[in-house]
């Protein structure tokens, strides 16, 4: 082969990089090539990633951030039972040292319920620092405990709080997507599309998404993970009043060109949406997250407009619309 020839074969080869340079590329997501079972989902419909981490040790432990991140049904559980158990303790604790030690009235002695429940309400108004004065401690020892459970009452509010602040002040992009993602005609070609909205009212601003298709290839007897990145139609936007349909045309340089449902299916394809973009309430970068399976993509139909014009000259979004869709014939090659 001619010197010639060879700088032609290099710039060639420069110019047009591989499927599998382009796998390498996106591989630095952290997600490696071998995550195992072909059928687990990597992001799940609430946008949390599949992963669950064990034998990390009490370093791993972080009540803060789970706290931070749970729901507010989980939340105000614990709270709730940490309240109650808190004040049970001290309850069994008071009448360890005996309930004769609170001013508590003579019938209270009688009945073990009795002496609990003056117990509990008195650890209760202790532990709140409210002391309505009813029931005070009489000797040395319940006045010590008294005291031990105020500063638990007043550091366990003073946590709470902060945590009750942390997840009000927290910055989280509620963005809603379309139930399913379509493979719709685009222009003259298709395109692989899905929607996706803002819940709030507050302004998200450069709004930024990447879409990849992950798949799975059996080499050598191994089931391996292999990426793909999506080229989009318009991957950044500067505002997001209204909704935004994401749209990937499938040229021929598309991994989905001349793809079927079945090759989808057999490669179990999922395909991975990252978003972020600036919340100008909070003035901080937002990320969302979300994914479709490969049997969440219709195929042949196209998203319907959830958004209209008011009489008064403003504009209404039906977000419970986001996922109205109707048939469309594709555009064959």
């Amino acid at each position: 082969m001619s010197e010639q020839e060879e700088k032609k074969l290099s710039k060639s080869a420069a110019e047009e990089p591989s499927q599998a340079g382009q796998e390498r590329e996106y591989q630095d997501l952290g997600l490696g090539s071998k995550l195992g079972n072909k059928h687990t989902r990597l992001i799940t419909k609430e946008g949390t990633i599949n992963v669950r981490k064990t034998g990390g040790g009490l370093d791993a432990i972080n009540i803060f951030q789970e706290l931070l991140t749970m729901t507010w049904g989980q939340f105000l559980l614990i709270i709730t039972g940490a309240y109650i158990l808190t004040n049970m303790f001290f309850a069994f604790a008071y009448m360890a040292v005996g309930v004769e030690n609170l001013s508590v009235p003579d019938h209270v002695f009688g009945s073990f319920f009795n002496r609990f429940a003056y117990a509990f309400y008195f650890s209760a108004q202790t532990f709140t620092t409210v002391g309505y004065g009813t029931i005070s401690p009489l000797s040395n020892i319940a006045h010590l405990l008294a005291t031990f459970e105020a500063m638990i009452g007043l550091m366990g509010f003073a946590v709470v709080t902060g945590v009750l602040y942390g997840r009000f002040s927290r910055p989280t992009a509620k963005i809603s997507y379309s139930e399913k993602a379509v493979i719709a005609p685009y222009q003259d070609i298709n395109g692989f599309m899905f929607k996706m909205v803002n819940k709030r009212k507050n302004q998200l601003m450069e709004l930024e998404v990447q879409v990849m298709m992950m798949g799975h290839e059996d080499k050598n007897g191994e089931s391996k993970q292999v990426f793909f990145p999506l080229e989009l139609e318009r991957d950044k936007v500067t505002l997001f009043p209204l909704t935004w349909t994401i749209v990937h045309p499938i040229t021929k340089e598309s991994p989905l060109y001349n793809k079927t449902p079945e090759y989808l299916e057999e490669i179990n394809a999922e395909f991975l949406v990252l978003v972020k973009g600036f919340d100008d309430t909070f003035s901080q970068t937002v990320h969302s997250r979300v994914s479709y399976d490969h049997d969440e993509v219709l195929w042949g139909k196209k998203f319907i407009k959830n958004f209209h014009e008011h009489e008064d000259g403003t504009f209404v979004v039906e977000i419970d619309k986001i996922s109205d869709c109707q048939d469309a014939s594709l555009n064959t090659y």
